[in-house]
């Protein structure tokens, strides 16, 4: 699984950066055109998401997320070629259903494969190996794509179809005897539905704090961090390029260096000090607004590095409480409960953003961003009473077992 996690960063990195500059310069498609194509995957994705947990907990996870894989295969193939605007419409359109299928079905896979206590060091190293893929793919792609040679954008997203043969046949040989239909126990109603998801109350408190981490988080980086850093803090592009770089190396280097020290405590608390972290950052790039000229540039830098630090403690806690407290035979609902979730933080976060930046109120964006902070540390905090000792990343044996209730000693009502 982590092959193939690393092939399709490499594709996915080919591409990453350019896909408003291949529409716009080298497709001739209008901006303002570009960037309904390019939200047009996440909206795809927000209303398939309830259908593919179903699918998911019914087919199994392996042949969802063979089918996502061939949907965003498909889609970059069609994009690689897409000289209107109804091809790169399709495209896009393929590349939101990969999108929504994937991430329910590959979590619940690996949910599936490994134990409790080893998801948490799985979703660390994929996320290394994703970024380090992406990075990678993203400095070759940067120095051999060139306008004036539109035949090198076709290349790349050729490329990036192909990258996704990688882990199409790890799903379909070595790991064809996983991720089959999980038997439903006697005792489940009709075989479980999102209902029983969200009558859990535990579960119920997790989706808010994936919303907030979402609309504090990634959902500000491609736009609210991007906007506030080139408009207010009047920064260049290549030094948001220099930024997204730091970004991508502190992830690489400090991952799997953050998993083992993270390893056994309470994912409650480490939540509650990412929420402090990227209070940090956010109040790092609200300075870069006021100060100007190459100390500006230095803090927005700067505010990119040390998200990055929060990164790599949400990438392997949020996915490993969700697995930890879904039943087998919902793993798939849960899942896509919470990328629905993130998906609906993905969209206002950028839309919040837009409207207050450019409405020139920067200050008020900012202080947004740290009442948001706020919030989600505490919701996180509030969220250890209910969650039981095992989901809360507590070993068995623990000493720390006997203090944090189980599910079964909170009442219902709190």
């Amino acid at each position: 699984m982590l092959l193939g996690v690393a092939i399709d960063a490499l594709g996915v990195g080919l591409v990453l950066p350019f896909l408003v500059i291949y529409l716009h310069e080298v497709r001739g498609i209008p901006v303002s055109t570009v960037g309904v194509l390019a939200a047009l995957p996440a909206v795809v994705a927000l209303g398939l998401a309830g259908p593919v947990g179903v699918l998911v907990d019914r087919l199994g996870p392996r042949r969802v997320q063979l089918a996502a894989l061939v949907c965003s295969g498909s889609g970059a193939l069609v994009l690689s070629r897409a000289d209107s605007t109804l091809l790169a419409g399709l495209a896009m359109t393929l590349t939101g259903v990969g999108h929504a299928a994937f991430w329910p079905a590959n979590q619940a896979l690996v949910a599936s494969v490994l134990p409790s206590d080893e998801r948490t060091r799985y979703f660390g190293l994929s996320f290394t190996l994703l970024n380090a893929g992406i990075g990678v793919g993203g400095v070759v792609g940067a120095l051999y794509v060139s306008v004036e040679d539109p035949s090198t954008f076709t290349t790349v997203y050729l490329l990036d179809a192909v990258s996704f043969l990688g882990p199409l046949l790890v799903l379909a040989w070595p790991l064809r005897h996983v991720g089959g239909p999980v038997e439903v126990p006697a005792d489940a109603p009709a075989g479980g539905s999102y209902a029983d998801v969200l009558r859990d109350p535990v579960f119920r408190r997790l989706l808010v704090v994936v919303f907030f981490s979402a609309f504090i988080g990634y959902g500000q980086i491609e736009a609210g961090w991007t906007a506030y850093s080139r408009l207010v803090a009047d920064v260049s592009t290549r030094t948001i390029g220099v930024a997204f770089a730091v970004n991508t190396a502190i992830i690489v280097l400090l991952q799997m260096v953050v998993v083992r020290l993270i390893d056994g405590r309470r994912r409650t608390r480490v939540l509650a000090v990412l929420a402090a972290i990227w209070a940090v950052a956010w109040a790092v790039m609200g300075a870069a607004g006021l100060v100007g000229g190459t100390a500006a540039a230095v803090l927005v830098v700067a505010s990119m590095g040390i998200f990055a630090l929060g990164e790599t403690l949400l990438s392997p806690i949020a996915p490993a409480i969700t697995n930890d407290l879904a039943p087998e035979h919902l793993r798939g609902r849960y899942n896509a409960a919470g990328s629905l979730s993130f998906q609906l933080a993905a969209i206002s976060a950028p839309v919040s953003a837009g409207f207050l930046i450019g409405h020139e109120q920067p200050t008020a964006y900012v202080g947004t961003l740290l009442v948001g902070c706020l919030a989600f540390g505490v919701l996180a905090l509030r969220m250890e009473r209910q969650l039981p000792p095992l989901a809360n990343g507590l070993r068995a044996g623990s000493s720390d077992l006997t203090v944090a209730p189980t599910l079964e000693t909170v009442p219902e009502g709190v």
